[in-house]
């Protein structure tokens, strides 16, 4: 059981977060270009994502459950960096999206920041999840 459910988080990982990294990181380059057509689908590519997004922690704390390191420190931070990346998406980036697409001033460097913590902060989730302590990978 434990190997379906860390496929299905990785699988949903690749799958939901991907798209959403992607598209996020190519909307402010848009905006600045002023690839107006480009932008609602963009924002619509991060929305639909991030909602599929939220299986990842689902799967992924089913998974840490069954392996019993629920209370392991590694996996404490990538749950509250998890939960910063989603609260940074929902409140700043895809609200800021809307903003622009609106045809509000809203700087599209700032917007590139946000996205870009945003997706630092996912790269080190992925890390902390491939170099975690008592890892098989030997690392």
């Amino acid at each position: 059981m434990t190997k379906l459910l860390l496929s299905l988080h990785v699988l949903a990982a690749i799958i939901a977060i991907g798209p959403v990294t992607v598209a996020a990181s190519m909307f402010p380059a848009a905006a600045r270009r002023g690839q107006r057509d480009a932008l609602p689908l963009l924002h619509r590519i991060c929305r639909v994502y991030a909602l599929f997004g939220v299986a990842v922690p689902v799967f992924g704390l089913a998974t840490a459950s069954s392996l019993g390191v629920l209370g392991d420190t590694w996996l404490i931070t990538s749950i509250v960096l998890t939960g910063l990346a989603a609260a940074l998406l929902g409140l700043a980036v895809l609200p800021g999206q809307q903003r622009v697409i609106a045809g509000e001033d809203v700087p599209p460097g700032r917007l590139g920041m946000l996205t870009g913590v945003f997706n630092l902060l996912w790269a080190v989730v992925v890390v902390l999840m491939i170099i975690r302590p008592g890892s098989t990978t030997g690392a």
